[in-house]
């Protein structure tokens, strides 16, 4: 009787234990096409939604508005095409790929999938010291901004970003202490919020400016004109930058397949991932279009890089202030959502290396008040909290990183957002060479190729001029 009663308990526990697991054996998943429609808008809708009226103004009432269309379907495009490699060799049976990286060696192998790795890493970690670099000057701006109401406009507000890079590592450092992707829903919910916030705020305060008394802003159909102010030579630069400022302004798919390993079973993952990418997409790309284009209304071709940190607002200063800590506390979450595949990339690396290593495998269960039990592990502190460090360090060493990421988002776009999901695609479904499908796509291909190499050359002209520049750890 007892071993009956033993056997039927061990039943229901194996019973719960396999309802609590997926299909791989891994911990249920429980994301929706809502969660990674919030994934997709932090990772996409960062601070450089204000920048978009700049690269308007470089390009123009007509070329402006087709460049950020263009994007946008292609970007959409592309992501159904990589939503549907997440199972191998079926889009909805086949063996799942947790990685970019697995799928690329599921669908074409070789040394693909190493050129793979070194594109997607290489560009999330220039993501998180970019992050960095844009947070602190965020906290600085609500700083400068209280300068400018209490001395005027003309004043010499000039704080150091420093002490908020430190601020924003040490944050970033509890952070990072989320074990995975799968933690991380109510954080990116929040940042997708304030990309909401900042960017409605900026949207209204264009408006406002744009419909003032004193509204003497010059727009033209071809943005910003060639004259005194102005050479040949410099507006064919920031042409080719402002192209690539808005191609890769829409790419997530350094992410899009961790973000695809967050979704339940049913409905099938590449359903709801297509589907979330669509909301993404289409949200990421009604908020850049309004905006780009009434921020160009606003200022003209004269438009700053950053219209809420870069001062084309003075007025109302707590209005101001709010939105850059709204773009502050989006980019902490965005900075998660860009570093977890790292953390995970190393982990399993490491865990593979050294399976019989106690500080790498051991968890230790805490009891957090209000949020249950949280499993710590020492090898992940040590290596999350030096890893946040690092880039910290690396983004004061070089605050003119983000000219850099350009260069760096040029030579992961093309890649990662086009070449690969495109590859995959004609090696999975068997594409005949010279087909008409098979030409359209390689046209596709070649042609976003030759915009990540022309803003590739902008991004190294305005890296060369930065370096001119150059003073380490300059406080002003």
């Amino acid at each position: 009787m007892a071993s009956t009663t033993t056997a039927s308990s061990l039943q229901i526990n194996n019973d719960l234990a396999h309802k609590n697991l997926d299909d791989d054996g891994r911990e249920k998943r429980t994301g929706t096409w809502v969660t990674a429609s919030a994934h997709i808008i932090t990772a996409v809708i960062g601070s450089g939604v204000l920048s978009l009226a700049w690269a308007i103004a470089q390009l123009g009432w007509i070329a402006g508005p087709a460049v950020l269309m263009t994007f946008s379907c292609i970007t959409y495009f592309t992501s159904t095409l990589l939503a549907d490699a997440y199972r191998a060799p079926d889009p909805v049976s086949g063996k799942r790929n947790y990685t970019y990286m697995d799928v690329v060696r599921a669908s074409l192998g070789g040394r693909k999938v190493q050129l793979c790795g070194i594109a997607q890493y290489v560009n999330l970690v220039g993501v998180t010291i970019g992050y960095t670099i844009t947070a602190s000057i965020s906290i600085v701006a609500v700083k400068k901004s209280n300068c400018f109401h209490d001395h005027g406009h003309g004043a010499d507000c000039k704080p150091s970003n420093y002490p908020y890079m430190i601020l924003f590592a040490v944050i970033e450092i509890l952070l990072s202490q989320i074990p995975n992707f799968h933690k991380l829903s109510w954080l990116s919910i929040l940042a997708a919020v304030m990309s909401f916030a900042y960017s409605l705020i900026g949207l209204g305060l264009s408006i406002a400016k744009a419909v003032g008394d004193r509204h003497e802003a010059k727009t033209t159909l071809t943005g910003a004109e060639v004259g005194p102010l102005l050479s040949s030579s410099e507006k064919v630069w920031k042409t080719f930058q402002a192209v690539g400022d808005i191609a890769f302004a829409y790419a997530f798919s350094t992410v899009l397949i961790e973000i695809q390993d967050t979704l339940k079973s049913y409905p099938p993952e590449n359903k709801m991932m297509k589907r979330a990418s669509l909301i993404g997409v289409s949200t990421t790309t009604l908020f850049y279009m309004l905006c780009g284009l009434i921020g160009y209304a606003a200022f003209g071709n004269d438009a700053p890089g950053n219209f809420l940190t870069g001062f084309g607002f003075y007025e109302p200063f707590w209005l101001i202030d709010f939105a850059n800590i709204c773009i502050a506390i989006h980019l902490i979450g965005a900075y998660q959502v860009f570093c977890q595949p790292i953390f995970g990339f190393v982990e399993k690396k490491c865990r593979e290396k050294w399976p019989e290593s106690k500080f790498i495998m051991t968890d230790h269960t805490i009891n957090v008040p209000f949020c249950g039990e949280y499993y710590f592990n020492m090898f992940r502190l040590v290596w999350r909290t030096t890893y946040v460090m690092i880039t910290t360090l690396i983004a004061m060493i070089f605050p003119f990183f983000n000219s850099f990421l350009g260069l760096i988002g040029a030579g992961s776009f093309y890649p990662l957002t086009v070449y690969f999901p495109i590859e995959m695609y004609i090696a999975r479904a068997k594409i005949p060479k010279f087909s008409f499908t098979w030409v359209s796509l390689k046209i596709l291909s070649w042609t976003c190729l030759v915009v990540s190499l022309v803003a590739a050359i902008g991004s190294v002209q305005g890296l060369v001029t930065e370096l001119k520049k150059y003073q380490p750890f300059k406080t002003e």
